[in-house]
């Protein structure tokens, strides 16, 4: 990292004219290229040295042997054995953007933050990841996300780093090392890979029922996301604001997507597990590029500070605790708009360095237990992965304010420090540097009264309630929603061998709901057991239900089946691409269909991949229908007048996963075929209305009144 003029210049009458700096740590000039090239047209050594040949070793003649003297081989076979850094016990998998975050100007009645300032713009890099799988694992396992970002404010940088959950599985950091022991593989046979689906994970969260909270969300649809654009985010913990005058409150942070918070099906998961398990990096990726930017609403829920520390009952110090929004509404505050992907993975995604201690002035920690030990861990965990305590140097974790910090030395010292009395107070370098007061923008630790008390290991009776906000969750959901979680807890559950393990369990379900309950047990074949307390009777929060609103379709997929070139064809994806919907056309084979590019073939496509399906033609079996080399080809017919089976399959999923369908002319023999009919099916007499009815229905994700069963 260049060190700041300000803070680095040397003086010439001593040493004369310094060397000019290397433009960036590659020595080359900065800007002027594509991206997607590499930096210069002739290969060099990492030292600079030309090189003419990189494709064979220097031998004693053709046949060898190698000899020891060769400097490029083995500069070039060192470096590539030590490419690889330790991957993250926890978030290893992951996908990131760049961003804006641009403040609405109210929040200063709760904090001097100035990057919350009206229309303060602030750049951002925010990484979504899953919790429990290796870098290589799938994005859409059943799991929790996490929801970090780096905010590069004039103040330093904050880093806000949560889950899409707002609560987590543990009450004390201590058991932080035990929660994910227990979820992770099992340590004989390293399976199963990325899921919570065996016994150890099941055995910890019945045994230890704080983590029942975290466990319902997990189990609900929030667990598989349609898409990162589609999560909510949420700091989990509770942190102190101040403002410029001194008043303090307490605070919730929360990230609203403009997409409105969508799932897949668990069909979908599983299938989309093997057909692309990058799908979700994919989808961030592509919708960037596409130019539909992915954007989220910053809000704040605001408490008072309290000695208590607490909220209609609820202590706010809990991190296995919410408060629902509608005893607390969300206060918006600030928009974050994604606009440009990494230029490189492992410089900017894999060597992004979080820390819930970056906070700036006007925003603290409190006394959450879990946020305590959050605040030691995440820098220890940077010295190992990043090799040492240099990693704020990494481009991507440079503060984009001056820094001087009188830190010296160590692994990766990118700067160049001048100076000689790097300590204060000191007079050889004048004073400097100075410490800066809160009254001129200094960060304060907010000055909060301590309780006193004895030293002790315990836990306040105010968390005891493990309960109450599973059934409030519960009672919060939709029926549909309520379906999908029965089914979770007893998938789950069913890959479980140990009976205890999920008779235990099942207690726990007893004291959330008792059709809960008895819906998973009857999967589990045992008996219905008594809660061991009455139930608690906790108002519902409409809030925690996914389900119910509408929301804008912009970069939502849509496949369009055709059958040949036309111009009805060539308006429905002109009026798809006018919705800010992404059109995807889907032919016989790939190329193009007349002047329409084709983005999937028959024999590549599956419904997973789209969010809903317009059916434009009634193609028959192509050349590859063949069901020995394509299996989704089945065993349909081949007559003259059969329909290929690939897009039969295609309607039939997309109908069954309550995704919209919509067909025109020939394309409704397709739907007659299948006999999908109902709500969210629409036979159109045109373009424009097959369009309408498609984009309408998309805005409520899914259509799930199709089925009435589930609807009821």
């Amino acid at each position: 990292m260049q060190p700041d003029d300000a803070t680095s210049r040397r003086s010439t009458d001593d040493i004369g004219t310094p060397p000019p700096a290397p433009p960036s740590p590659t020595g080359a000039e900065p800007g002027g290229r594509d991206t997607l090239q590499q930096q210069g047209e002739r290969l060099t050594t990492a030292h600079g040295t030309p090189l003419p040949d990189t494709d064979h070793s220097l031998k004693v003649g053709p046949r060898g042997p190698t000899l020891l003297q060769d400097h490029h081989l083995r500069e070039k076979i060192t470096h590539f054995d030590h490419e690889r850094i330790p991957e993250r016990v926890v978030h290893a998998r992951g996908a990131a953007a760049h961003g804006v975050f641009t403040g609405y100007g109210a929040a200063s009645d709760f904090t001097r933050a100035t990057f919350l300032e009206k229309d303060r713009e602030t750049p951002v890099f925010v990484r979504f990841s899953t919790v429990l799988g290796s870098r290589g694992s799938a994005d859409t396992v059943r799991d929790t996300r996490g929801f970090a970002t780096k905010f590069y404010t004039d103040e330093g940088t904050f880093d806000l780093v949560g889950n899409n959950i707002p609560v987590f599985f543990i009450q004390d950091g201590i058991k932080f090392p035990d929660i994910i022991h227990a979820a992770k593989p099992h340590p004989d046979r390293e399976i199963p890979q990325a899921q919570s689906a065996h016994d150890t994970f099941w055995d910890f969260v019945s045994l230890h029922t704080e983590a029942q909270h975290h466990t319902i969300w997990n189990m609900s649809d929030r667990g598989i996301p349609r898409s990162y654009r589609m999560m909510e985010g949420f700091g989990v913990h509770t942190f102190r604001t101040r403002t410029a005058e001194g008043h303090t409150s307490l605070v919730k942070f929360h990230w609203k997507p403009t997409l409105g918070v969508h799932s897949l099906t668990w069909e979908e998961a599983q299938l989309l597990g093997g057909i692309d398990p990058d799908f979700h990096r994919r989808d961030l990726a592509d919708a960037i590029d596409a130019g539909a930017f992915p954007s989220w609403e910053l809000g704040i829920q605001v408490f008072r500070d309290t000695p208590d520390q607490s909220f209609e009952d609820i202590d706010l110090l809990d991190p296995t605790k919410l408060v629902p929004e509608e005893l607390a509404p969300i206060q918006p505050i600030g928009r974050m708009v994604l606009t440009a992907n990494p230029t490189n993975y492992f410089a900017e995604t894999e060597q992004v360095a979080f820390h819930v201690g970056h906070l700036p002035p006007g925003i603290d920690a409190t006394d959450d237990p879990l946020m305590q030990t959050r605040l030691f861990s995440y820098v220890d965990t940077q010295l190992t992965r990043l090799g040492g305590p240099n990693f704020s140097q990494l481009p991507i974790n440079r503060p984009r304010t001056p820094v001087n910090d009188m830190l010296r030395d160590g692994f990766g010292q990118q700067a160049v420090h001048s100076g000689v009395a790097p300590y204060r107070p000191n007079s050889l370098d004048g004073g400097c540097p100075v410490q800066v007061p809160p009254a001129d923008g200094g960060r304060e630790d907010i000055p909060v009264t301590v309780e006193a008390g004895p030293k002790i290991r315990a836990v306040p009776t105010s968390f005891s309630d493990h309960f109450t906000q599973p059934r409030q969750f519960w009672l919060s959901m939709s029926a549909v929603e309520q379906q999908h979680i029965v089914a979770a807890y007893s998938f789950e559950l069913l890959k479980c061998s140990d009976r205890t393990v999920q008779e235990r369990q099942v207690a726990c379900l007893a004291r959330i709901d008792p059709s809960l309950c008895a819906q998973v047990a009857d999967a589990l074949g045992m008996p219905v057991p008594d809660p061991d307390d009455p139930l608690a009777e906790p108002d519902p929060s409409p809030a925690l239900s996914q389900l119910g609103d509408r929301w804008p379709v912009d970069g939502r997929r849509v496949g369009v089946v055709v059958d040949g070139d036309d111009e009805e064809a060539q308006s429905v994806v002109a009026a798809l691409s006018s919705a800010q919907a992404t059109p995807l056309v889907i032919a016989a084979h790939g190329g193009r269909v007349g002047r329409l590019p084709v983005a999937h073939a028959f024999s590549s496509v599956r419904s997973v991949e789209l969010d809903a399906l317009i059916v434009l033609g009634r193609p028959a079996p192509a050349a590859d229908a063949d069901p020995v080399g394509d299996a989704k080809a089945g065993v349909g017919s081949r007559d003259e007048d059969a329909i290929d089976p690939r897009v039969l399959l295609l309607v039939q999923e997309c109908y069954r996963h309550a995704k919209p369908l919509a067909a025109l002319g020939a394309g409704i023999d397709v739907l007659d075929a299948t006999g999908c009919e109902g709500p969210g099916v629409a036979r159109a007499d045109s373009g424009p209305d097959a369009v309408a009815a498609t984009t309408d229905a998309l805005a409520s994700h899914r259509v799930w009144d199709r089925f009435s069963s589930s609807a009821n």
